[in-house]
């Protein structure tokens, strides 16, 4: 007998509709904790409509959502041989998710001028096999999320703060770096405005992504495999994907992250062939055409 007879009554046909599902199984504090933003939310809506204003030139004739929680999220990354970037503030330990699957696994992480916090997750991620850190340097303070203050918006207990205490972020890349074990310094940067969560009004983050010397990766907006590809054509090497997963596991738990991200790669392949692109590589900054580049054309 399936355990989600309501939700399953009609079949998601793409990733947006996970987002009615998942509402329907959350209760209402934590859904709108998983999807809103920062005060009037204009970032929210930009980083995803944005995205629709990019469009195409294609050529042709070529060649807390859920009990499990981040371990069902795991899984779902592992069988479809992705990454999960496990937060800092997980509902679950790094090492139930290090014990959970063989997943390549990243760790976010807050640094805290009380580095005892932050070192002590670090070197544990580092003994449970995590592959990277990734800083994040955009919360000195919490944003003004006003639906979870309407809410009154109570956190589930987070074990990866158990027996810590929490103070003011510090962005100290090299003490980071002096208690890791691999001698490295930024191989990578992340183009993202914390899902629209922080600071209202910023640039919706596929607006703001340009080519690097390090590799870049988007974060933020990212609803179906044509804006993945919008993405790698204006110089991501990869897009981080939030919500939809979230959404994705309330609704059906693992299964239900599996289809969001099988989807998303679905489409994406999609879009490829249909573009003139057999392979990522082929993907170019010539195959999309921005509100920049038609400004340009009128001068």
């Amino acid at each position: 007998m399936s355990m989600f007879p309501v939700l399953m009554a009609s079949e998601p046909v793409n990733v947006n509709e996970f987002q009615e599902l998942a509402r329907r199984a959350l209760p209402k504090m934590y859904y709108d904790f998983f999807a809103a933003g920062a005060e009037d939310k204009h970032t929210l809506r930009e980083n995803v409509e944005a995205f629709s204003r990019i469009t195409f030139q294609p050529r042709i004739l070529v060649d807390l959502a859920h009990p499990e929680g981040e371990i069902a999220t795991a899984r779902a990354a592992a069988a479809c041989n992705t990454i999960m970037v496990v937060s800092f503030m997980a509902t679950c330990t790094v090492e139930e998710v290090a014990s959970s699957c063989d997943a390549v696994r990243f760790l976010q992480l807050y640094v805290f001028k009380r580095r005892d916090i932050s070192a002590q997750v670090v070197q544990k991620a580092e003994r449970y096999g995590f592959k990277a850190i990734v800083l994040t340097v955009d919360t000195p303070r919490l944003g003004r999320r006003e639906i979870d203050i309407k809410n009154k918006m109570v956190s589930p207990k987070l074990k990866n703060f158990e027996g810590l205490v929490s103070t003011e972020i510090s962005d100290d890349i090299e003490w980071l770096k002096s208690i890791t074990c691999e001698d490295v310094g930024v191989p990578g940067i992340i183009v993202s405005n914390h899902g629209a969560r922080q600071l209202d009004y910023v640039p919706a983050t596929i607006s703001a992504l340009e080519e690097s010397r390090v590799p870049v990766l988007l974060d933020g907006g990212v609803r179906r495999g044509t804006d993945v590809f919008k993405a790698l054509a204006l110089g991501a090497q990869a897009v981080l994907v939030g919500r939809p997963v979230v959404y994705g596991l309330a609704a059906m738990g693992e299964q239900g992250v599996r289809r969001v991200i099988e989807m998303l790669k679905d489409e994406f392949e999609i879009t490829m062939a249909l573009s003139g692109c057999p392979r990522v590589k082929d993907i170019s900054r010539s195959q999309v055409r921005t509100e920049r580049d038609r400004l340009r054309s009128m001068l």
